[in-house]
């Protein structure tokens, strides 16, 4: 096993009290498109357009033009490796908290206890008129979908010009400022505030941790530049194989 996975195995051992955070990355290998990268879903689609509050009060079937067929095959979409080793690294005392910016719900399908979810889920679809919840994938049809009230539907997620919940946001600061180590796997770090905790976790005195297949963060302590999904299977397998050396 390669130097980067054994010199991080044994920093997550060493200090343990790791927060980590993600973004859209971490899912690509689970068949989810990513936003910002090469061929993500923003080159093909205008973010301000298909993705802001303001345009989804006036036309939400720009909205779910891009997510509807994402939610209606909401259970096809699995946890992959990295996901899962996450939920490992939890049962072994090493994650004490999963931030995420991702809207797929994938960390809590994988079996991640504790995760806070800053710009919220699509598994929750929410009647604009009269609050009524559906769970992804069960949903009236059409484009958009409305609820049998006749409201519009809505993912419980954050759009653009909408502000984060603040009791997540809450939660992840406080988490980022207590880490002693801060894992960031596959976010590009351009969307604010969550590319800000990092930093923050930085200025605390945390290691930072950064897997990507391009590096986001010019001040991390230790960078694999690797999908995440080998990058965490090989951190998890050299983490193992040391516990029980």
């Amino acid at each position: 096993m390669t130097a980067p996975y054994i010199e991080v195995a044994e920093l997550l051992l060493r200090l343990k009290n790791c927060v980590v955070l993600t973004g859209a990355g971490i899912s690509a290998e689970s068949g989810i498109p990513t936003f910002r990268s090469k061929g993500g879903l923003w080159e093909k689609y205008d973010p301000t357009v298909y993705a802001s509050i303001e345009v989804f009060r006036k036309d939400p079937s720009k909205y779910w033009q891009i997510r509807g067929d994402f939610i209606r095959d909401y259970d096809s979409y699995e946890p992959n490796a990295a996901h899962r080793a996450l939920v490992e690294l939890e049962n072994l005392g090493i994650v004490r908290q999963v931030i995420t910016q991702n809207i797929d719900g994938l960390h809590r399908k994988a079996g991640s206890r504790r995760v806070v979810e800053i710009h919220g889920s699509l598994r929750e679809i929410i009647c604009q008129q009269c609050g009524r919840t559906y769970l992804a994938p069960n949903i009236p049809e059409g484009n958009p979908p409305h609820c049998a009230c006749g409201g519009v539907l809505k993912p419980n997620t954050v759009l653009f010009g909408e502000q984060l919940p603040p009791e997540a946001l809450e939660v992840a600061i406080r988490e980022s400022s207590t880490c002693r180590v801060m894992l960031v796997i596959g976010t590009s770090a351009v969307v604010y505030p969550a590319a800000h905790l990092p930093v923050v976790a930085k200025q605390h005195g945390a290691k930072i941790v950064e897997i990507n297949i391009e590096t986001a963060f010019p001040d991390a302590d230790h960078v694999v530049l690797e999908k995440a999904g080998t990058a965490m299977a090989r951190i998890l397998e050299a983490i193992t194989s040391r516990r029980t050396d």
